[in-house]
């Protein structure tokens, strides 16, 4: 099932999104259907009685023409976390970048996995919301990646589109400036959909598309799939989950394969497009930050 969230002339509803057609799930109980937190709540904490209350919920459900500019972010984050050098084509990357030698090669080979906290969930936009670029960052790029929403004991809700915005210039002058380049406002975004566990099947076997335009052009475009993502889904969860505390929902991006050439960096007026398949297509304009 596909879970969304949509503007209305009465606020913000939770739904579903179903053979084009939108499934306004909070007409139907305002209680129950508030947003997907407390679906999942009625639910148990249980994904399939989730989906159970949500389809027999569908039959009285207002139904809404589908528009793309009707969707707002999907899930409101507790948190966003993210992993790095998950793929070889990422490893490659930020080994190219830095001026600290063979750091990337040894986390792509060790154990443990590069974890990081990207958001609280204030700094990131949804569909059609701009994602921005640092006012001191000379290079920028958008990052593709799988994101799971999860609860607090990392039990996998859903699938969803992320967007894991990246000063490249500051990481690679220093490692120790990883939070710089990676949390700021307007750094992440994702949508258009949340879909459950048993709708996108096979996690690790997914095709990831980037297209980033500019005036209608096509300045970028490039693909990958997940089965070229060295980490397995559980071995990340079960690492964030270590001696944590996660509450409900939990997003962690997944990492990424796709790389814009290094004489490539992002500018106000680009749009970035990334489509997972089984999951959607999440868009989002781009706007450079001033000082402040």
């Amino acid at each position: 099932m596909k879970f969304c969230r949509f503007q209305t002339s009465r606020g913000v509803s939770l739904g579903t999104l179903n053979n084009g057609s939108l499934y306004d799930l909070t007409s139907v109980n305002e209680s129950t259907f508030k947003d997907l937190n407390s679906l999942y709540s009625a639910a148990d904490n249980d994904v399939s009685k989730m989906v159970e209350i949500a389809s027999g919920a569908m039959s009285s459900a207002r139904k809404v023409p589908y528009s793309y500019d009707l969707l707002r972010i999907p899930v409101k984050p507790a948190e966003i976390w993210a992993a790095g050098v998950t793929y070889l084509r990422s490893r490659q990357a930020r080994e190219t970048e830095t001026k600290t030698k063979g750091l990337y090669d040894y986390v792509y080979e060790a154990t443990r996995p590069e974890l990081f906290l990207k958001d609280t969930g204030v700094r990131c936009r949804g569909p059609n919301e701009e994602v921005a670029v640092r006012s001191d960052s000379k290079w920028s790029v958008p990052e593709p990646e799988l994101t799971i929403v999860c609860d607090g004991e990392t039990k996998i809700v859903g699938y969803t589109v992320g967007n894991d915005m990246s000063s490249r210039d500051i990481e690679g002058e220093n490692p120790l400036y990883l939070p710089q380049a990676k949390v700021y406002r307007g750094s992440s975004s994702v949508g258009p959909v949340v879909v459950t566990p048993e709708e996108v099947g096979d996690p690790g076997s997914l095709e990831i598309k980037m297209k980033i335009k500019r005036d209608k052009n096509l300045d970028f475009e490039g693909s990958t799939n997940t089965s070229q993502m060295k980490r397995s889904i559980p071995e990340l969860l079960s690492f964030l989950k270590r001696d944590n505390v996660l509450s409900t929902f939990t997003l962690l991006m997944t990492g990424t394969s796709i790389v814009p050439p290094d004489n490539f960096t992002l500018q106000t007026s680009h749009e970035v497009e990334i489509e997972i398949e089984k999951i959607g297509t999440l868009t989002n304009p781009v706007r450079k930050l001033e000082n402040s």
